[in-house]
């Protein structure tokens, strides 16, 4: 079945997204939507509840529903055109990745809620404002890449301060065929809310990730304050998850300072081989030729590679670490022998 969208006009120009059909569990929102009088609306809004399983606010004004076809165009059709048995939602548990479109500049109210299997989105530049509880159990979503330059304000900072679990930001300027210029980590936290006898409630945060998601301002990344959290502990973070992090900032040094590299680089030492096996584990050969290149892997770290990818049974990623291990050999300093001679 092909794409259907139900939505909504808006008093100010523009179309807000009512529900959204079809039966692939990857989909990308059209930019704009028919009109009236053959105009068409660019997508700026998500209605409340639109990605849910169940539909539970009432959408404002009369909803108007339109057809994607193969060859991409949309056709406007009447809402009672397709009997609701034959609707399937692209929601709910089905949903696993939703790419968002350029000009949207609102999510509703808990627009994403229970989409445990949504475990990435895309989205534009520019801002964006997010209503409450709008990835509520969303507990796979781990990545957001953005068709932006990391310099250009985003609305990162609402999807981030919006899921408290890990979650990978990449930045992609030329879209999704184009080249990744950095990539930010934000480790998951915890809130803890204490009533203290005169009534106060007492907000504490455990874990550095509620630091990192502060590191913002306008809209726009401040790598500088992003770096500086790292410096000041992490101890009770996940070893793994951080040394990934550092990862990521050293293959891509976007605005990097050389003595935060130089931290990065240390954590990642001590972390390689487990960061190795990560990759392993997901089959990321990119990441991890990536990772070796880095030069950060000691014997130790690349002996742990070694039987992590033998535990895999992935030999590529076998001979790439190999090739590691056989130039950290070359490029060791041959000790000289001794000989002593008794006569």
């Amino acid at each position: 079945m092909c794409n259907i969208f139900d939505y909504t006009l808006l008093p100010g120009g523009g179309a807000a997204l009512v529900r959204a059909y079809g039966d692939s569990p990857v989909l990308a929102l059209p930019e704009a939507l028919p009109g009236p009088g053959g105009c068409t609306l660019p997508l700026v809004q998500l209605g409340g509840y639109c990605f849910a399983e169940t539909v539970r606010d009432q959408p404002r004004g009369e909803v108007l529903r339109c057809v994607r076809g193969g060859d991409g165009a949309l056709r406007p059709v009447p809402p009672e055109s397709v009997p609701a048995e034959e609707l399937h939602p692209a929601a709910g548990r089905f949903l696993e990745e939703v790419a968002l479109p350029a000009a949207l500049r609102e999510i509703g109210n808990c627009a994403f809620y229970n989409c445990r299997a949504l475990r990435r989105l895309t989205a534009g530049s520019g801002p964006l404002a997010v209503g409450s509880d709008v990835f509520l159990n969303c507990f796979d979503l781990a990545e957001v890449a953005l068709y932006a330059r990391p310099d250009a304000a985003t609305g990162l900072p609402a999807i981030v301060n919006n899921i408290s679990g890990n979650l990978r930001a990449v930045f992609q300027p030329a879209g999704p065929e184009g080249e990744v210029c950095a990539a930010f980590r934000y480790p998951e936290y915890w809130e803890d809310i204490e009533e203290t006898p005169a009534h106060i409630l007492l907000h504490t945060f455990s874990g550095q990730g509620y630091h990192y998601r502060q590191c913002f301002r306008d809209g726009l990344l401040l790598t500088g304050e992003y770096d500086a959290v790292f410096a000041q502990g992490h101890g009770g973070d996940d070893p793994v998850y951080m040394a990934l992090l550092c990862f990521d900032r050293l293959r891509y040094p976007w605005q990097l300072e050389a003595k935060a590299a130089e931290l990065y680089r240390a954590f990642l030492a001590q972390q390689g081989g487990a960061v190795a096996a990560a990759l392993i584990q997901v089959q990321d050969r990119d990441g991890l030729q990536a990772l070796l290149d880095l030069k950060a892997l000691d014997g130790p770290a690349l002996a742990a590679a070694s039987r992590a990818a033998q535990r895999a049974g992935d030999a590529q990623a076998a001979a790439l670490v190999a090739d590691a291990e056989y130039q950290a050999r070359a490029a060791a300093p041959k000790r000289r022998r001794r000989y002593d001679f008794d006569f």
